[in-house]
């Protein structure tokens, strides 16, 4: 591997582990076994090595986020098995950047260079939520209106993107596969009170998945 590259991988394992915050170039460089100036040949600063690893990022979770939009979700959009499994994948990739979204603000605020492509994210993640809530509209697993059906779609948007600090400040750590499963239990749980009374089964299905899922553990 190039050291570029070597340098990318232990920043990202740094900042998911230690926090962004605490990681300087000079850890980062002791880490790898380099000296700080080899680091800086191939990074200026911290700032570059975050930019590059959200555009990583950014790159990844976009290509997954088009999938409801693009119809390739999949061929049966209303079994909870198949959405419970796209929006694992989607929390499963934010993970693998979970640093990103520990005190994101603040993030925000110190790398003003990736405040856009955040903000497209976001609307991006909106976007295939809406699409799956659509998906599920049609199908009749739920009933609610258009107006009803954009909030819910706001507070699933929110709770995904602060699962992870929620999960951070409520638990001890917890291996990650709980803290995605639960997290896709929490935003599919969110479509309960919208279900039709044919579709009650939706909900207990999710709880269903969650305790399988977990008791593989």
């Amino acid at each position: 591997m190039k050291t570029r590259d070597r340098i990318l991988v232990t920043s990202l394992a740094l900042f998911n582990e230690e926090g962004e915050a605490h990681t300087t170039t000079i850890d980062i460089a002791n880490e790898l076994d380099i000296s700080p100036g080899n680091l800086y040949y191939h990074f200026r600063g911290k700032d570059q090595i975050i930019g590059e690893l959200f555009q990583q990022y950014e790159l990844a979770l976009s290509d997954t986020l088009r999938a409801p939009l693009e119809g390739t979700l999949s061929p049966a959009p209303d079994r909870v098995e198949d959405n419970w499994y796209y929006l694992y994948v989607v929390l499963e990739e934010m993970w693998q950047y979970r640093f990103l979204y520990h005190n994101l603000d603040d993030l925000l605020q110190r790398y003003p260079a990736i405040r856009k492509g955040f903000r497209r994210l976001l609307q991006l993640q909106r976007s295939a939520l809406l699409a799956i809530c659509h998906n599920l509209l049609e199908q009749a697993v739920i009933d609610t209106g258009e107006e009803q059906l954009l909030s819910l779609v706001d507070n699933m948007t929110l709770a995904l993107t602060y699962w992870f600090s929620y999960d951070q400040l409520l638990h001890e750590p917890r291996a990650p596969t709980v803290i995605i499963h639960q997290g896709v239990l929490q935003l599919l749980t969110m479509v309960a009170p919208y279900l039709g009374d044919a579709q009650l089964r939706f909900y207990r299905d999710c709880q269903a998945i969650f305790e399988s899922m977990i008791g593989d553990e």
